[in-house]
């Protein structure tokens, strides 16, 4: 359980490489141990402590940490908003955005392009609605199967926006899952979704949680946890 989170009221900034980037710090009663992360979007430091560890701890840890930090944020990619004449990440496929002035508003996809009309100057919104709407779609889907092979009742799914999870299951059966998964390859999006569901039965991660998982999930768990490490950042590139 969080018991809060807010950014540290001493030294609430730290600079990293060029950068003065913000310390959000969250006090956690699971966290056995002082972490240190890079946020997603290389926006902020955060930080999670255990009850009994003082903040003025944390703050010396993170400035002990920039150098860590500094290497971290090298490899956050630059914001890519999608335009005309750009591509934008879809089901693990990059496609080229064709804008057309007698396009319908709806974007549909033809080959390895993605076509669209309506306002040039909003393209970006539309963009970011259909691919929440297909991520909708598409999770939906996989919630059901992967809750019919992990014979669980079949959870309410809520689109997630977090910065930093790319999904969680509630004890009040409420699955959520990062919308910007659409963009990953499908293995990718669904070993999340199995994830999440196998959490359904086991809400730990024991043994028994990690048999249900390769019981259910029919694809290459290690490959997509791999994929998810090494190009996760990348989904925030285009809208952040």
């Amino acid at each position: 359980m969080i018991d809060w989170l807010r950014r540290a009221p001493e030294d609430a900034r730290v600079a990293v490489g060029d950068r003065e980037l913000p310390v959000v710090v969250t006090r956690n009663a699971r966290a056995r141990r002082l972490t240190v992360r890079l946020s997603a979007d290389g926006s902020a430091v955060r930080v999670t402590l255990p009850r009994w560890c003082p903040e003025r701890e944390a703050l010396a840890f993170v400035h002990a940490r920039t150098g860590w930090l500094a290497e971290q944020l090298a490899r956050v990619p630059p914001p890519r908003p999608p335009e005309a004449g750009g591509t934008l990440a879809f089901r693990g496929q990059e496609l080229a955005i064709e804008w057309r002035n007698d396009a319908p508003r709806r974007p549909r996809v033809e080959g390895a392009t993605l076509i669209l009309g309506g306002p040039a100057e909003r393209l970006d919104a539309r963009l970011r609605r259909w691919l929440e709407g297909e991520a909708l779609h598409l999770m939906q889907d996989d919630v059901a199967f992967f809750a019919e092979r992990a014979a669980v009742a079949l959870p309410h799914l809520r689109l997630s926006r977090a910065k930093r999870r790319w999904g969680s299951c509630s004890s009040g059966g409420t699955v959520r899952i990062n919308w910007r998964l659409v963009q990953a390859p499908d293995a990718v999006r669904r070993s999340v979704v199995a994830h999440e569901i196998a959490h359904c039965r086991h809400f730990d991660h024991s043994a028994a949680f990690h048999r249900l998982l390769a019981e259910i999930f029919d694809d290459d768990l290690p490959a997509a946890d791999r994929w998810l490490k090494q190009h996760g950042r990348m989904l925030y590139s285009a809208f952040g």
